[in-house]
């Protein structure tokens, strides 16, 4: 039996977001389909596994419950609360300490397990003390119910004040070529406290990927429908900023996606990326770009090619921007 992971540190650098599985970019994957995706992920070395509360309103956890707990000591869990599924059936963000922990209480239920290794508050309820919730948090490790505490989309500033309560091991948020907001504050605030920087969306929500999704295909309930990137005024810039780094891939002998990964690793050694895939075929492409070496040249020109300036538009709505906490550019 493997040894099991006790620390975001003992992972590789490349882990596996499983939200796309069960939630966001459209018509789930048949569970069979992504039992089997789960398992390959093992079987190739993946070691670290993320989920949420939110992703399927619970569904996702339930997947991993089924799919890959018999090798529970393969892999380092991670999962999320303060967002999930309200008494409306819509999207809740709630940080009070009984949401919180009638939320954990849930996870562990659907996922078959005592223990979540790492537990993120999903999103920051702006009408709760940051320090109430992280406290609450602290009381769940405490118990042994969970292990590291983690944050999710919040600015340098709330990291602070939540470390201040009880030392937070990782910090997820957006990273790729096309958005740069860590750069404000962040990665730099997270390598000061010792924090794990854990890019979610590394490869742009399949748009810096040989095969850029099209806009005008994508179903009413996949998400990238209401963000402005994906908008036609944007859209066509943003494609062709791509495109100059899809030619890089073709030349250097990479997908795009794989230098997309390693650019992201390469901005830090503290960083880990959680890229997505419903396929087999980029499971095991992804895992790979963990050991690029890409030349300096080359990544100088990834950072030309797709960058602040090249692509086109916010990364979020307004609605969705106001429900985050993250630093923002100013124009």
């Amino acid at each position: 039996m493997a040894k099991a992971l006790t620390a975001l540190t003992d992972t590789c650098r490349i882990g596996l977001g499983c939200m796309n599985l069960s939630h966001a970019y459209g018509v789930s994957t048949p569970e069979a389909d992504a039992v089997r995706l789960l398992n390959r992920a093992l079987d190739l070395g993946y070691n670290h596994l993320d989920t949420a509360a939110l992703y399927g309103f619970g569904a996702n956890e339930t997947l991993l419950g089924k799919a890959v707990m018999h090798r529970r000591d393969e892999f380092f869990l991670a999962s999320k609360c303060g967002m999930f599924k309200g008494p409306d059936g819509k999207r809740l963000i709630d940080g009070r300490p009984e949401a919180l922990r009638r939320v954990c209480d849930e996870a562990l239920q659907r996922l078959g397990v005592e223990h979540i290794d790492l537990y993120y508050l999903h999103r920051w309820d702006k009408s709760v003390p940051i320090e109430e919730s992280v406290g609450t948090l602290a009381d769940l490790k405490q118990e042994g119910k969970i292990g590291a505490i983690g944050l999710s989309e919040v600015s340098a500033a709330t990291l602070r004040k939540a470390h201040r309560e009880h030392p937070i091991a990782a910090v997820q948020t957006e990273y790729s070529l096309w958005t740069r907001n860590p750069e404000i504050a962040v990665l730099d605030a997270c390598r000061e406290l010792g924090a794990t920087f854990v890019a979610f969306s590394p490869v742009a929500r399949g748009m810096l990927t040989d095969a850029m999704p099209d806009p005008d295909r994508l179903i009413d309930s996949d998400l990238r429908r209401n963000m402005p990137r994906f908008q036609a005024e944007h859209f066509a810039a943003n494609r062709q900023a791509i495109e100059g780094m899809q030619a890089v891939a073709k030349r250097t002998g990479y997908t795009t996606a794989q230098l997309a990964l390693a650019w992201v690793l390469s901005r830090g050694e503290h960083i880990v990326a959680i890229p997505g895939t419903t396929s087999q075929v980029h499971l095991e492409e992804n895992f790979q770009a963990k050991d690029l070496n890409l030349s300096a040249d080359v990544l100088a020109e990834l950072d030309r090619l797709v960058n602040r300036d090249t692509i086109h538009g916010p990364r979020y709505n307004a609605a969705t921007q106001a429900e985050i906490d993250t630093e923002e550019f100013t124009a």
